[in-house]
């Protein structure tokens, strides 16, 4: 099944206390996969930042909420219990706990008005309640905005001369950590022609191998005979690894080409070498930089 949202957690999450005990924040994150019956990609899979599993993370938050409410309360760090608040909670709501079962309580609404901006209080709240936690929230808007820069990138690389892909692959490798100064970057990338190839870069600062290199600004799919023509040159170079980059894409025949022979070589399409330029900074700039911070409860644990 699909991992829950936050506010569909929040029920189940109440019921494991219900035995009155104190629970370990991880053993309700396992024991409530467990009732969802995720799997063990769902369980591992992460927010888009990479920074923490997604599943916990609702679990997180799903506990912040029905803890403000007066539900649960927590006799020390990372630890919870329900309250006699959270067992006529229990008693009263059998199907679902959520946003609007808890806006019931004075508490609750204190603290939801404490989380807005001072214009947004006097605002009502949405008829559809939240169904993503603030980090989703602000995840999913840093990869539209992405997704919209990537694409806008690879379009300008498109409509430059064909030249301006070698200058951005000579940045993007540099960039990388490969090809040494962007000077002898440079000056390798501008050998052209040689047998199908455009370049060598060195792989490391020291030169101690070298990467062949194709950069062609492509109107169709790269098929399967340009992958081979490239593989040839690189043989007859007794090269071992070479990159393939294209500002379109590769058919599923050149994909499977290259997973069948022994040079080791790495196709990049233009979506993929629009994410490269996005995460190493080249053709972008930094506009705005907003830190997310949480609670350290060993701050307070220790009062």
């Amino acid at each position: 099944m699909p991992i829950p949202d936050f506010q569909t957690i929040m029920r189940p999450l109440l019921a494991a206390h219900e035995d009155g005990k104190e629970h370990i924040n991880r053993d309700l994150v396992s024991e409530l996969a467990d009732q969802f019956q995720l799997t063990e990609d769902e369980r591992r899979e992460m927010l888009p930042s990479g920074t923490a599993r997604l599943f916990d993370n609702r679990v997180g938050w799903a506990k912040t909420h029905i803890s403000q409410a007066g539900l649960l309360e927590s006799p020390r760090r990372a630890v919870s219990v329900i309250t006699e608040r959270g067992r006529t909670v229990l008693r009263d709501h059998p199907d679902r706990v959520d946003l609007r079962v808890l806006g019931a309580f004075k508490d609750y609404k204190e603290f939801r008005n404490r989380r807005k901006a001072p214009e947004e209080q006097a605002e009502p709240e949405e008829d559809a309640p939240d169904t993503q936690t603030p980090e989703e929230l602000l995840e999913n808007a840093y990869q539209k905005v992405r997704r919209q820069i990537e694409a806008e990138l690879l379009s300008l690389v498109r409509d430059n001369p064909p030249g301006f892909l070698e200058r951005v692959v000579v940045d993007l490798v540099v960039r990388m950590g490969y090809g040494g100064s962007r000077k002898d970057a440079g000056e390798a990338l501008g050998r052209s022609g040689d047998e199908g190839i455009d370049g060598i870069i060195k792989e490391d600062p020291l030169g101690l191998d070298i990467i062949y290199l194709q950069a062609k600004r492509w109107e169709g799919t790269v098929g399967r005979p340009e992958i081979q023509k490239f593989a040839g040159a690189l043989q007859g170079q007794r090269a071992r690894k070479g990159i393939f980059i294209t500002t379109s894409g590769f058919s599923a025949e050149a994909l499977e080409y290259v997973s069948l022979i022994d040079s080791k070589i790495i196709l990049i399409d233009g979506g993929r070498l629009s994410k490269l330029m996005f995460d190493h900074g080249i053709g972008v700039s930094s506009a705005s930089t907003y830190e997310v911070k949480r609670i350290d409860s060993d701050y307070f644990s220790d009062a």
